[in-house]
């Protein structure tokens, strides 16, 4: 899934540059990013909202080391595509919820931006779960399992 688009990297710097530049990559330190600047923004007016954008972040930055260090091949026991799916679709959800009820309290600047943010990081959130979304994947094709000794 997210290794299709990567080269080989052999030092840490090189695997984080390489996987960074794929769509996957890309997004997850997008989510990381936006999460950031949502969480100083929180921090700035009041404490109380600031947990999604925290717990948000550690997830999308934990997602971001499993899948640059191909870890995701070597724990073949965890359905990768289905939980960063529902990963970031429950993150959608919650910054869509979380920042309608920042715009509608509207108490001072850094509320407002975080609140518009945050709709934002719905719409990052929700592209991302229609990207990872597994049944989207492509699925290989069965063989055929005609007989090969002539016709019956």
């Amino acid at each position: 899934m997210a290794d299709s688009e990567r080269l080989s990297a052999p030092g840490c710097w090189a695997a984080f540059t390489s996987y960074w530049r794929t769509r996957k990559g890309f997004l997850l330190l997008a989510e990381i990013i936006l999460c950031l600047v949502i969480l100083i923004c929180f921090s700035a007016s009041t404490s109380g909202y600031s947990s999604l954008s925290v717990i948000e972040m550690i997830l999308a930055a934990a997602f971001f080391a499993i899948y640059m260090c191909n870890l995701h091949t070597k724990m073949p026991f965890i359905n990768w595509p289905w939980s960063d799916f529902f990963r970031t679709l429950i993150a959608a959800v919650l910054y869509l919820i979380t920042s309608i009820f920042v715009l509608v309290e509207r108490r001072n600047a850094s509320k407002i931006t975080a609140g518009a943010l945050g709709l934002f990081a719905t719409l990052l959130f929700g592209y991302d779960a229609y990207f990872t979304f597994p049944l989207r994947q492509p699925r290989h094709t069965a063989a055929p399992t005609d007989p090969t000794d002539g016709p019956v």
